[in-house]
């Protein structure tokens, strides 16, 4: 993994998404020159040539991403990619035709953009088949052993294990502490008569992950992983390793000096005013291109059963400051007549026939737009709960408060993660995702959570 502005990136994705920039801008040189030889005639290069081949490489790289091209959790059938590329190509020329208002003097013709999509279509089918080989192959896999055999060192191997194509690892295996009850496969049990180091040293290890709840008492090797480190080892612990692969922060693996004295958590004037222009400048870009679909889905409102267009509820804020936000209705009026909150579900009944589709599509959450322009909220952040879900999610969650600290979003990592939440698990499932947000966040972070919104919208992932 990779760490840009405090967020983990896959190597996988970072290699292929330069390696196909570089395809792409390539391919916009190679269309004018094939088509030049062809006795066409298209425009000579210019000095604005290259500007317009970057221009059409990162417009089609964010429009792969807006249709997950990028999201590698199991190696992508050759189909699946190909299916997803043609739509995407589509997005592509779109983002070019607005580059084209706002930078006239760049260079794209019909023909020659044409002509390279379909060169680099071929070329990413190609290039990516190459790529997920060569990750395949057993001497790109780092070696790894785990220090405990209890349910963290369980946990901890599950996610090593996994066979997403972004990471790999090879589990050489556990060197037990006998201070909990062992959940590993026994004959993974490291022997004991050898020291670590040794053992990490003659099976070739690149990182000890050290797993065990209990890290105390004369059973525990804290000299033999100083040993390791000294050696140029990597020491990890068991939070940073699942900070790392599951880009959450799990709430059992916490302490409060980890929080205190750990990185991340920073909150800054500069960080803070960058984050503001961020959020005025997108609400405003997409609010001006909304504006139809908010009108079309007010009156669809209003003519299903001439109840009120806007939804207003009362939410937690930064600090834990209430503030009223902006929905459009997508329930019945009367949806809560006890006056008891409930938790959303799949399939609600209480769900109109136009709540369904903008539910669906994302589109309820537009006029949360206003809030963001008013300052209570931001784009991304941790979504605002309910006072009432909080008080009951604060009594029984630890660490709930901590999403408070910064404003909360239209959308955020959780939501782009995981599905709609219905329930306590769920909530706590969320707010390991909120954390690593409220950790890491930076303006990086933001841009990459807004593709990723734009394939849910397109996908219409967890939505209810």
């Amino acid at each position: 993994m990779l760490k840009i502005f405090n967020h983990y990136v896959s190597k996988l994705v970072s290699a292929l998404l330069l390696i196909e920039i570089f395809v792409l801008i390539l391919a916009l040189y190679g269309a004018y020159d094939f088509l030049a030889a062809y006795g066409y005639s298209v425009k000579p290069k210019d000095g604005s040539f290259f500007a317009s081949a970057s221009g059409f490489a990162l417009a089609t790289t964010f429009s792969m991403a807006a249709f997950g091209l990028y999201h590698l959790d199991g190696k992508p059938a050759a189909t699946m990619t190909a299916l997803r590329l043609l739509p995407s190509a589509f997005l592509g020329f779109g983002m070019i035709a607005a580059l084209l208002q706002l930078l006239p003097d760049l260079y794209f013709d019909l023909r020659v953009l044409s002509v390279a999509a379909l060169g680099a279509a071929l070329a990413i089918l190609v290039v990516r088949t190459l790529i997920f080989r060569t990750f395949e192959l057993s001497f790109l896999e780092s070696r790894v052993i785990f220090v405990g055999e209890g349910a963290l060192a369980k946990e901890c191997s599950s996610l090593a294990a996994d066979k997403g194509l972004a990471k790999k690892y090879n589990i050489v295996g556990f060197v037990p502490l006998r201070t909990e009850e062992c959940l590993v496969s026994s004959s993974a049990i490291l022997p004991a008569d050898e020291s670590l180091f040794s053992i990490a040293k003659k099976h070739s290890v690149r990182e000890i992950v050290v797993s065990a709840q209990n890290q105390r008492g004369g059973g525990f090797p804290l000299h033999d992983l100083l040993e390791c480190k000294l050696h140029g080892i990597k020491v990890t612990g068991a939070a940073a390793f699942i900070e790392r692969e599951a880009r959450q922060i799990r709430i059992d693996t916490l302490y409060p000096s980890w929080l205190i004295y750990g990185d991340g958590f920073k909150q800054n004037a500069v960080r803070n005013a960058c984050k503001r222009a961020f959020d005025l400048v997108v609400s405003l870009l997409i609010f001006g291109a909304a504006l139809p679909v908010m009108l079309l889905t007010a009156l669809c409102i209003y003519l299903e059963d001439k109840g009120p267009i806007i939804y207003r509820q009362e939410r937690v804020g930064k600090n834990g400051k209430t503030f009223f936000v902006l929905k459009f209705r997508s329930m019945r009026s009367d949806a809560e007549q006890g006056g008891t909150p409930q938790w959303a579900a799949a399939n609600d009944s209480r769900t109109t026939r136009v709540g369904r589709i903008i539910r669906k599509l994302r589109i309820d959450e537009l006029p949360q737009i206003v809030n963001v322009l008013k300052g209570e909220m931001s784009f991304v952040g941790p979504r605002p709960e309910r006072p009432y879900f909080v008080r009951q999610l604060n009594e029984t969650i630890p660490y709930y408060n901590v999403r408070h600290s910064i404003k909360p979003g239209i959308t955020g990592f959780a939501q782009v993660r995981y599905q709609y939440g219905s329930s306590v698990e769920d909530a706590i499932q969320k707010l390991q995702y909120d954390l690593y947000y409220v950790k890491n966040h930076s303006l990086f972070l933001d841009l990459l959570i807004l593709v990723e919104t734009l394939q849910v919208v397109l996908f219409a992932k967890g939505s209810r």
